[in-house]
């Protein structure tokens, strides 16, 4: 199969991948937020972050070394095994004895049982490391689609029924570990490689030299990523906590179903075409046009209709996240442009150039984020949205010097789609507020009415007016 064919499989699968399994986390965190309080799902986030960075310290670094090298020995793969494998252990050991500091800083004291038993997924997530990483390597994506989607679904059903006979957070906990359990049981049945029992220091020093930069850039990255729940759940409250990652958590799914499934299939893809800098750069192009062409309208359309879904969603209790989950839509349309621009740093082995602009983009950001704590969660949220475009301008100086296609240029390509977005979001708003609002009480039939509005209107004018991505589209996907 030549490159085109397998990248077209590869992002279909993909995708597929990332809108099954995280739709059907979607709806059962649904499930879960009409029976849990917004202030149990605000516990489970305050240790989000230390989750989230543990699993950055053991799959960012050498898991990306081993997908950019061509050839990838025995001795490579398992030496990363257990490196990952004790790194999780000793993590899991840190953060089982700073449990009562860090329930201590949240002053909530059930966090220490919780952060003892929820962290063990930090080790049960390190036995299939090695395993996922081959399976994104060789574009494997619908062997990944077959053990998320099993996963997801035991342990969403054990967390519905846990939380239905009254554990309250703890059901959240138990549905996580058993997830991460089956995860891992699937990855070695799909997975036939195993690891030998050898550990070779040459191969690991030339995985750590590429990817130690990695690592400290992905974990400033996680922690950028998490710096709002550390602040809004030690100076807010668990409950302000809970509306912001239920806000912060749906307004993801599109970035995650879409430009996270087509980012997993770009590296590898990029990485075969690392030394054609012409082909790279028209690549990039194509794949930051389609994903800006469905990204956009997505993020706008249910920032429009965010009041009537959450209420018919999760109920009237979780109202308060509405303006949360608007701005954070806003902010989500440029994200995906930040991945891909670091991508073409990754593939050209530039992890020093990497890491140089993570440090730049956080210490500006924690700056910024200091100085905007004294005006409240809105602050924070404003500058959320603010530091997005910073971040893309930061991200695409070097990218653009390197294969030559810089943000000049990037914006040109991707403002149509931007544009006719917003347009049309606009008017779907005038049509909700002034035309269904006063005729339709029932938020399901405004939601529909909108939806299906706005994208007969949108996918027909970009027809209309043929933008480059639509077109693409046609040619890529639907062979016309």
């Amino acid at each position: 199969m030549s490159l085109k064919e397998r990248t077209i499989s590869g992002i279909i699968w993909s995708i597929g991948q990332q809108f099954s399994s995280k739709i059907v986390g979607f709806f059962i965190t649904i499930v879960l937020a009409r029976i849990l309080t917004p202030q149990e799902f605000g516990l489970i986030a305050m240790l989000s972050v230390f989750i989230s960075i543990g699993n950055t310290l053991l799959d960012s670094g050498l898991t990306i070394s081993l997908i950019r090298t061509a050839d990838v020995s025995q001795k490579d793969l398992s030496t990363v095994f257990y490196f990952n494998l004790i790194g999780s252990i000793l993590l899991y050991i840190i953060l089982f004895l700073t449990a009562p500091a860090i329930s201590a800083f949240y002053n909530q004291d059930v966090l220490t049982k919780i952060i003892r038993v929820y962290g063990l997924t930090l080790i049960i997530n390190a036995f299939f490391v090695v395993q996922s990483t081959l399976l994104i390597k060789e574009m494997r994506f619908k062997a990944q689609t077959n053990i998320q989607i099993p996963s997801a679904i035991a342990g969403g059903l054990l967390g519905i029924l846990l939380s239905k006979m009254g554990y309250g957070v703890w059901s959240l906990v138990w549905m996580s570990l058993l997830t991460a359990f089956l995860s891992t049981v699937l990855h070695w049945f799909y997975s036939k490689w195993r690891p030998s029992l050898l550990f070779d220091r040459e191969s690991f020093k030339r995985h750590f030299k590429f990817g130690y930069k990695m690592t400290l850039s992905g974990l400033l990255e996680t922690l950028y990523q998490n710096i709002y729940t550390l602040i809004i759940g030690k100076y807010y409250s668990a409950i302000q906590l809970g509306f912001y990652s239920r806000a912060y958590a749906i307004s993801q799914l599109p970035i995650e179903n879409i430009s996270a499934a087509i980012s997993k299939v770009t590296y590898p893809m990029f990485s075969e075409i690392s030394q054609n800098d012409e082909q790279l750069k028209r690549v990039n192009k194509k794949v930051m046009q389609q994903v800006i062409f469905w990204n956009a309208p997505m993020l706008v359309s249910l920032c429009v209709i965010a009041e009537p879904l959450f209420r018919f969603l999760l109920t009237d209790k979780w109202l308060p996240a509405v303006p949360y989950f608007q701005i954070l839509c806003i902010a989500g349309i440029l994200h995906p442009l930040h991945s891909y621009n670091l991508n073409i740093l990754k593939v050209k082995g530039r992890s020093d150039l990497f890491l140089k602009l993570e440090i730049i983009k956080k210490v500006a950001s924690a700056i910024g984020i200091i100085c905007v704590i004294p005006f409240g969660i809105y602050g924070l949220l404003y500058f959320q949205l603010f530091f997005t475009f910073v971040g893309f301008y930061i991200n695409s100086i070097y990218s653009g010097k390197l294969i030559g296609y810089p943000i000049r240029e990037q914006i040109i390509d991707i403002l149509p789609m931007i544009t006719l977005s917003v347009s049309i979001g606009m008017l779907t708003y005038l049509l909700n507020s002034y035309l269904l609002l006063p005729l339709f009480s029932n938020d399901l039939y405004r939601i529909i009415i909108c939806m299906l509005f706005y994208y007969i209107v949108y996918l027909g004018l970009s027809n209309l007016v043929r933008l480059s991505a639509a077109v693409e589209f046609k040619q890529l996907i639907l062979k016309r």
